[in-house]
């Protein structure tokens, strides 16, 4: 499987763990705290949404063999998100008249609520930004890791081939100095041949010469 899928794979479980205790506890709050804990789940499922859009794309990149699984593993996460939606949703339309009792008895605060809501919807905005460039920044850190480990594989792997070149470069010296070494072996046995010729032919051409003079004073003293 890969890496960079289960990276997104447990970032997805834990959002949506995260995000089922706060449906749980959203059910039983009324007012401003379930609206804020409201915001925060749908803040959540984005994040959620995020991750599976990246889950599919990095299933879809994969060989065929290993896509299948993924992408069936995909389907359940969706279905899981979708089930979450639906519970935001129930969530959010529990209870319309206590809402609008809530909102009647609200009305006497409603510049200082509007001023709060102005501020927590900045505030909400820029958690969201904070959150989306801790994960840019996440993303990118993983890059760099991956980046940086491929670098140190391949300078591994020119490391080790430098040492294969080198010693076969130490092999073929030790091969030409012992062609050398032959070549003069075989020089000095080629002139002692030849001259163990000259001593053998020299040597014949004696004992010849000794046979004639011997017949010589044989047939004529």
């Amino acid at each position: 499987m890969s890496e960079v899928f289960e990276g997104y794979e447990r970032q997805y479980c834990e959002i949506s763990a995260s995000l089922s205790r706060k449906c749980s506890s959203a059910a039983v709050l009324n007012g401003e705290q379930k609206k804020q804990k409201i915001s925060e789940i749908k803040s959540g499922i984005d994040d959620a949404e995020a991750l599976i859009r990246k889950m599919d794309l990095e299933a879809r990149s994969l060989p065929p063999s290993v896509k299948a699984g993924l992408l069936a593993k995909l389907r359940e996460y969706k279905s899981d998100l979708n089930n979450l939606k639906s519970e935001l949703k129930r969530i959010s339309t529990a209870n319309p008249n206590q809402a609008a009792r809530e909102e009647l008895l609200e009305s006497g605060m409603a510049d200082t609520l509007a001023v709060s809501a102005d501020q927590r919807g900045r505030l909400l905005m820029s958690t969201e930004r904070l959150n989306q460039s801790s994960e840019r920044i996440k993303e990118s850190r993983r890059t760099m890791l991956e980046t940086e480990e491929l670098g140190v594989s391949i300078l591994q792997d020119l490391h080790q081939q430098r040492q294969s070149l080198l010693h076969a470069h130490n092999t073929l010296h030790g091969v030409d100095d012992n062609i050398g070494k032959s070549r003069k072996i075989l020089t000095a046995m080629s002139k002692r041949m030849d001259r163990n010729k000259w001593i053998i032919g020299g040597i014949i051409a004696v004992l010849v010469l000794a046979i004639l003079l011997i017949l010589y004073f044989k047939l004529f003293h």
